[in-house]
């Protein structure tokens, strides 16, 4: 699967001469999405990467109650871009980039592992489609109108093959996610008008891949597959931030 996604990068920077990619990279910002469950300090490694590599990278601190709640977050961090943007979204971080990428900022979107819903469609209408054959999230049943991860089933539905103690950790300090952030529909796609990309993770035992890949197909996005868990962005930081600034490299 790595040769998937070393392949796809370098058609993408091959697309650009190297002064065409270097102004690239000065000329565009990048803005992460965080999805259920969790805060944006998953990005960190990430984060590091592209900063190092001489883009601005911000970190949208979702709530995670209501759509409309992150959508405008997200908002107000593209605002605070000094340059036009890529606008990645994890899980129902995608959601959220799916309505927050209307903006005329925003260059692309990028989805990892990640809900990508049409109009009238919502988190919830794609989570409870059925997967014959794959594993889904190990939701509790809504308590107070917020859902949880089991704790128990959480390292190894969301960060298998990310450190024991690490994925321990994040299912204990899960963030409560709101039955209006679940529930909502999307209204207007994002993903309808600007080019779009999408990172599949073959291993993920919360969004089942085939779901990952119908979302991307009608998306029209551009894919790539990785043997991932869901928690692609912390097992692995670099293919992630690599395929994000193979993005960035060929965004005016």
């Amino acid at each position: 699967m790595k040769r998937a996604i070393t392949g796809l990068l370098a058609a993408m920077i091959t697309t650009a001469s190297p002064l065409a990619a270097s102004a690239a990279e000065k000329a565009v910002s990048i803005v992460l999405v965080h999805g259920a469950f969790v805060d944006a300090s998953g990005w960190q490694a990430v984060h590091d990467i592209l900063s190092a590599k001489g883009y601005e990278v911000l970190a949208v601190q979702n709530p995670t109650v209501t759509l409309k709640g992150d959508v405008e977050a997200t908002r107000q961090v593209i605002a605070r871009a000094k340059k036009p943007v890529v606008l990645v979204g994890h899980s129902y971080g995608g959601a959220v980039i799916t309505e927050a990428g209307n903006l005329p900022k925003v260059q692309s979107l990028v989805y990892l592992a990640a809900y990508a819903p049409q109009a009238g469609e919502s988190v919830f209408d794609i989570a409870t489609a059925p997967t014959p054959g794959e594993d889904k999230a190990p939701l509790l049943p809504p308590s107070d109108n917020f859902l949880l991860c089991d704790s128990e089933k959480f390292p190894t539905s969301f960060a298998a093959d990310v450190d024991p103690k690490t994925a321990r950790f994040m299912a204990d300090a899960q963030v409560p996610w709101g039955l209006g952030a679940v529930q909502t529909k999307i209204t207007a796609p994002a993903w309808k008008d600007k080019p779009t990309y999408f990172m599949v993770t073959t291993k993920d035992h919360m969004i089942p891949p085939s779901q990952q890949r119908a979302n991307a197909a009608r998306a029209k996005a551009k894919v790539v597959e990785i043997d991932s868990s869901h928690a692609v962005m912390l097992s692995h930081p670099q293919e992630v931030a690599d395929f994000i600034a193979g993005v960035a490299a060929q965004t005016n």
